[in-house]
């Protein structure tokens, strides 16, 4: 059993060195008001006097104290790392000294005031940091205790407005360890029902499991009042039980008065003052008391403890294998790295790297839903009639037709049309390659994450720049492609094509309503014109032309511009009066023909004038209906067909010309690039960042070994 505490005390100073927290290792911590006497407390448990004593704030940094009992016959304890051996019978050495010995007590407390003033100031300020001190004396039981700043309520010199909070905090940090015995320390001439100790105490340990009073300055309460209620537990009960003190006045320590001789009258005043108590209070039971509980809580708390320590030793191994051993063979390791990242990169493009993401698509699983999700749906939002209207598609017939009125729909208007339409399959097909090169971009950081690529940042920029370049190159050249193959459709318009069946149902559709036209369509010869009475040299005029009564000609604007009467008619009705070249009254009295007059012979005929460059919005009329349906029928049909190819040959394009030739040249463009022999050593300097988090990692995982070994 007594071995437990030096084994925490190691541990404690294997942790210290490393400066790490994550280790709760058994210790007594000391919490009470300010001037409450915490510090005579632990003078008293030392026997010595080596604490900054004064009226105010005195202690103003936690203290770690470790005490360690050292017999003369100890040989191993008092014998250093450089093998000299101690011979003072008591001594002291701080944490941040190092190896100095202090066997004045004095300079123990010059140090410790020294090292508070430059962490803290001069003012009264606070300081979290912790001074470690080791004492080792015959005369001590081994303990490990830490004082810490009394509790105030009102902030002095450099201290902040929100000072009893900070030291709140502060004072809970320590005693919310579990693994932490709270020492309460009151003072008895007040009202242990206000001790602020006590009721921190129950804060951070509600069950009072780890809770130990001790009540100070029991000389100093008012004559005819004593603290035995208090002592025995029937104000506040305090399960691990409450030890009365008595402690060294301001006055006693002004007039030097020894520690021993203190203890004298410590022992002589409770013997008088609590006679029925007194072996069970003062300083020397407290100090066995300390030292019980302590020892008991250690051998509760040390199974778990190695536990701790095993699996910290473990993660911190694995943690410093992660960092990578110090680079002997730079040749040999670039290469590694090259064919470890470019192996990630096809492997995240194949869907086979092991550490797969579970959050978002990324590799080849994106590309795979850009061209059948992204592409896809692009392409089928494409209206094949879109931005075609039915007077376009009017117009592009009759300019097809020339001069001369067609029978049947013009080819050349289809393919016209058609072509315009498969042009808008072009900006998406280069969209989706723009989407897949910035997914092969985002590849690059998705594998620089490797913990090479974190370790050499230098190295990482330069793969960074030759894949990007590699991926920059085969843009064009993809992209060119991609054009090629809207190209290549617009090249030539198979109408052959096997899918194509809407053009033979179109015309075998046309073939067989032509057959029953002629069928049903009666041809009548018209009757010959009566011979008139007379002949007159006028009837050797065309019969197109007529002259009107008044002797002036008959226009063709006339018919152009759409006049009721038809050239036929006139003719007919000369021919009823007997006179040619007269026409009858009601027709020469018309408003449209009473417009025209004969143009001057220095005046053109403008024959055009009512001719529009664009055809007017009106109603189709049923054969033009027809020919708008028939071209609308083939376009919709063969933009399908096209629409199909395209889908299936970009994607299969852009594999070829991007996706596969990078994954297939990645790993020797790489290699050329960056194994030349004057530039590895540049590439290969490790960051900052990372030798720092190596070296953290071996001394932790060395304090974690040693403390296993410790501990077993």
């Amino acid at each position: 059993m007594e071995n437990l505490i030096p084994v925490i005390n190691k541990l404690q100073d294997v942790f210290n060195t490393v400066g790490s927290d994550t280790v709760q290792l058994p210790q007594i911590t000391v919490i009470g008001t300010q001037s409450s006497g915490k510090s005579s407390v632990l003078e008293s448990l030392v026997g010595r006097d080596f604490l900054p004593r004064g009226t105010g704030v005195v202690t103003r940094r936690p203290l770690v104290l470790q005490l360690i009992h050292a017999s003369k016959t100890d040989t191993e304890t008092r014998t250093q790392e450089n093998g000299e051996v101690i011979t003072a019978e008591e001594w002291g050495r701080f944490l941040h000294t190092k190896n100095r010995i202090y066997t004045d007590f004095n300079d123990i407390r010059q140090e410790i005031s020294a090292e508070t003033e430059r962490m803290s100031g001069t003012n009264k300020g606070i300081c979290p940091e912790p001074i470690h001190l080791r004492i080792y004396s015959p005369n001590v039981l081994t303990l490990t205790l830490v004082d810490l700043p009394g509790i105030t309520k009102v902030a002095i010199g450099d201290q902040p407005e929100d000072i009893e909070e900070i030291i709140r905090d502060m004072c809970l940090k320590y005693i919310c360890n579990p693994n932490s015995i709270i020492l309460a320390v009151s003072a008895g001439n007040t009202d242990m029902t206000t001790s602020e100790s006590i009721k921190l105490a129950k804060e951070a340990d509600p069950d009072g499991r780890r809770t130990l009073a001790v009540i100070t300055k029991l000389d100093l309460m008012d004559q005819g009042t004593d603290a035995l209620d208090v002592l025995c537990g029937r104000i506040v009960p305090v399960k691990l039980g409450i030890i009365g003190v008595v402690c060294r006045s301001q006055a006693d320590i002004n007039a030097n008065k020894t520690i021993e001789e203190a203890l004298k009258s410590e022992g002589s005043f409770l013997q008088k003052k609590y006679p029925t108590i007194a072996n069970r209070n003062g300083t020397g039971y407290l100090a066995r008391t300390l030292n019980r509980l302590l020892m008991h809580h250690i051998r509760d708390c040390l199974p778990e403890l190695k536990t701790r320590v095993n699996v910290m030793a473990a993660q911190f191994q694995q943690l410093l294998n992660s960092f990578g051993d110090e680079v002997s063979d730079k040749p040999q390791l670039l290469l590694q790295i090259i064919t470890r990242f470019a192996s990630a990169y096809c492997c995240t493009i194949e869907g086979t790297f092991k550490n797969i993401d579970t959050k978002e698509l990324c590799g080849g699983a994106r590309i795979c839903y850009i061209f059948h999700e992204t592409f896809g749906r692009t392409l089928a939002t494409v209206d094949p009639l879109g931005g075609l209207t039915q007077m376009d598609i009017l117009t592009a017939i009759r300019n097809a037709t020339g001069p001369r009125p067609a029978l049947f729909v013009p080819e050349v208007s289809f393919e016209l049309l058609v072509k315009r339409q498969i042009r808008r399959l072009e900006e998406p097909s280069l969209r989706c390659v723009e989407l897949v090169h910035e997914e092969m971009q985002r590849i690059i950081q998705h594998c620089g994450t490797q913990q090479e690529m974190l370790r050499f940042p230098k190295l990482h920029e330069k793969i960074v720049d030759v894949v990007t370049s590699l991926l920059r190159r085969r843009l064009p050249v993809t992209n060119q492609m991609v054009e090629n193959l809207v190209a290549i459709e617009l090249a030539y318009i198979n109408t052959k094509h096997p899918d194509f069946t809407e053009a033979s149902y179109i015309h075998k559709s046309l073939t067989e309503g032509i057959e029953q036209d002629k069928r049903k369509l009666q041809v009548v010869k018209p009757a010959p014109a009566p011979t008139p009475a007379r002949q007159a040299v006028p009837d050797e005029r065309p019969r197109s032309v007529i002259l009107p009564e008044n002797g002036g000609p008959w226009k063709l604007s006339d018919w152009v511009k759409g006049s009721k009467a038809e050239p036929r008619d006139h003719l007919r009705s000369s021919q009823s009066t007997g006179r040619l070249g007269s026409a009858p009254t009601s027709v020469l009295s018309s408003p449209a023909h009473n417009t025209i007059e004969p143009s001057s012979p220095s005046q053109g005929l403008n024959l055009l004038d009512v001719v529009p460059s664009v055809p007017y919005t009106r109603r189709l009329s049923v054969r033009e209906q027809l020919d708008c349906d028939v071209i609308e029928r083939l376009i919709r049909s063969y933009f399908l067909i096209i629409q199909k190819n395209i889908q299936d040959s970009v994607p299969k394009a852009i594999m070829h010309f991007l996706v596969n030739y990078v994954k297939d040249n990645l790993q020797s463009e790489l290699v050329s690039c960056l194994y030349k022999t004057d530039g590895i050593d540049k590439m290969l300097e490790e960051s900052e960042h990372i030798s720092t988090r190596r070296r953290e990692a071996s001394e932790m995982l060395q304090a974690l070994q040693n403390a296993s070994h410790n501990i077993s």
